[in-house]
């Protein structure tokens, strides 16, 4: 994300979620964390834009802050799954939908294991789910962008966010 905010005039979305932080990650930095009873007050208050579940956590799109980015005319990039991206396109119609995909499905394994900070259940479960997330992409988002090596994807990102809107939907190597 960084690689696309160093080219283009951007903002990224800080989410919440009910998991724990990692080592290193500071509250408001990476993520809101919030216990679950917070973060479904938030949903039943309408303060997330939007929100899933993810291996028993929760997450989220704190709606005020984006609202605030939004109205400065500053563009904002959230990192949601698919259930989120559905809900961001019933509330945005214009908004820009990029999934950004594994080169394969045993890379992430690789680079899930490489991480050193996730169980082999979690690994698991985390392939399965991104495999549906993959099988939907096309359905979801307006591109799929296989990051293959990382300066290409943040290059198309750049140039699909620095595009003028249109209507087309492709898929970029």
């Amino acid at each position: 994300m960084n690689g696309v905010a160093a080219r283009l005039p951007v903002h990224f979305s800080v989410s919440a979620t009910t998991r724990a932080p990692r080592p290193g990650e500071t509250d408001g930095v990476e993520y809101f964390f919030v216990d679950r009873e917070e973060f479904e007050r938030r949903i039943d208050a309408g303060d997330l834009l939007e929100w899933a579940e993810y291996g028993a956590n929760l997450y989220g799109t704190p709606r005020v802050a984006v609202e605030q980015q939004l109205a400065a005319g500053y563009d904002i990039i959230l990192d949601i799954e698919n259930r989120g991206a559905a809900q961001i396109r019933a509330s945005f119609a214009d908004a820009v939908l990029v999934f950004v995909a594994p080169p394969s499905l045993e890379s992430l394994e690789q680079r899930l294991r490489d991480r050193g900070d996730t169980s082999e259940q979690d690994v698991r479960r985390r392939l399965a789910v991104a495999a549906e997330q993959i099988d939907e992409a096309a359905r979801l988002y307006d591109h799929v962008i296989v990051n293959e090596h990382l300066s290409d994807a943040i290059a198309a990102v750049v140039d699909i966010l620095a595009a003028p809107l249109d209507e087309s939907s492709e898929e970029i190597p």
